[in-house]
């Protein structure tokens, strides 16, 4: 099970630190580089550079919740959300009712599953 973990691409893990400027002031947010590439595509999908997608999200959460507690989490929970759904998803609005909302003590996803290569059909045994 391990080796599709252990065999990923040690670029993908590696942190790269963005300056974003946000009604006038710049932030620097670090990210592993595989959240900025997914960053990336949802921009794409939404016709917007990274940096409008992102201050797009940063208001999106002022507007609902007063502020942002941590704008890197947000981000990559943000793309973890956008790869569970799939491309194409982010265009979609969704409500999220706080009782169905996850919660720490709430089981993993088995989403998680769905990363994984599919398996092959074992080979046919000779006789």
């Amino acid at each position: 099970m391990c080796r599709i973990f252990v065999n990923t691409d040690p670029i993908l893990y590696e942190s790269r630190s963005r300056s974003v400027r946000i009604h006038g002031m710049v932030t620097s947010i670090r990210l592993e580089n595989l959240f900025w590439n997914v960053l990336a595509d949802i921009a794409a999908d939404q016709g917007m550079t990274t940096n409008r997608l992102i201050m797009t999200l940063y208001d999106e959460v002022v507007e609902a919740h007063g502020k942002v507690q941590n704008l890197a989490s947000f981000l990559r929970v943000s793309c973890v959300r956008y790869m569970e759904a799939g491309p194409g998803a982010a265009a979609a609005p969704v409500d999220v009712d706080e009782d169905t909302a996850m919660r720490h003590d709430d089981p993993p996803s088995s989403s998680v599953h769905r990363l994984r290569p599919p398996r092959r059909a074992a080979a046919p045994r000779s006789g």
